[in-house]
């Protein structure tokens, strides 16, 4: 299989961190391709970094290495690790939430705390440095790994998947004509909020394309949201500026202001204190 690298970071590009850390991929070995998932998670969001992830993960060739640096702990006692998939992918990353959506959707077979006096870059000039693990850890790693320069039991040892740090995530509750989730997401780019709710579950509670739902959307145990909105299969069958209820690319229920950004004209956003309530009228 080509080598290959697939990184995401909130790093993002107005400096030189990820040209240093693709540097010390290509110094172990040039023939490594290094694809850029993203490095515009925001700033320390480790829920974030988690649910990019899974949300991407599975469309890639099955043993590709993944690198998510998301680090606000770097350089404590947090975990260096690398988490073998059951489904068939290794990561690379701080053991601090990031690999939640992941081990929930697909498991974590395996996982290892790498070990620093091997699998750690040490230069003359770098000794002290302990602020820049993307660089001199996870990078440096990773393109061992990958380049065969060490297996994955050589990243270091292993230890017990129970002791995985895990953001806490909201089941979906699914009563007669009623369903209730969490936004797990929200697009930065147009603004939709995407539930974590499986369109089946959705489609068991009794909703139909074409139905106009009344829905209810809490922060902590306010109301911010109370409307009846339409559910569609494509934005195109709403008018602009109209919200609607769609099932997005990962068969999960979201919503969306048509030509427009819900996140930011309703004042919303995701995470466990962001409730969905949707009802039949």
């Amino acid at each position: 299989m080509k080598k290959m690298l697939v990184f995401q970071t909130d790093f993002t590009y107005k400096e030189g961190a990820v040209a240093a850390m693709y540097g010390v991929v290509k110094s172990v070995d040039e023939d490594i391709e290094i694809i850029t998932a993203t490095h515009e998670i925001p700033q320390y969001d480790t829920w974030s970094a988690s649910y990019r992830l899974y949300q991407y993960i599975d469309f890639w060739p099955k043993g590709t290495v993944f690198v998510s640096v998301v680090d606000p702990g770097v350089g404590t006692s947090r975990r260096a690790c690398v988490a073998k998939t059951k489904n068939g992918y290794y990561i690379v990353t701080p053991d601090n939430g990031s690999l939640t959506h992941v081990d929930q959707h697909f498991g974590i077979e395996e996982i290892r705390e790498i070990d620093e006096t091997i699998n750690r870059l040490h230069r003359e000039d770098n000794g002290a440095v302990s602020i820049f693990h993307g660089r001199d850890l996870f990078g440096y790693c990773a393109a061992r790994l990958v380049s065969g320069q060490i297996t994955y039991e050589e990243v270091g040892p292993v230890y017990d998947t129970r002791l995985i740090v895990r953001h806490e995530i909201m089941e979906p509750v699914v009563k007669k004509g009623q369903i209730e989730g969490m936004f797990e997401i929200c697009d930065p780019n147009f603004g939709n909020l995407w539930t974590n709710i499986p369109l089946p579950d959705f489609l068991q509670a009794g909703f139909r394309m074409g139905d106009r739902i009344h829905t209810l959307i809490y922060h902590k145990d306010q109301i911010v949201f109370d409307r009846t909105i339409p559910y569609y299969d494509s934005f195109g069958k709403a008018p602009d500026r109209s919200v609607m209820i769609y099932n997005n690319e990962l068969n999960r229920m979201a919503m969306a202001e048509v030509v427009g950004n819900l996140c930011k004209d309703y004042g919303l956003s995701y995470g466990q204190d962001y409730k969905v309530v949707f009802l039949h009228e």
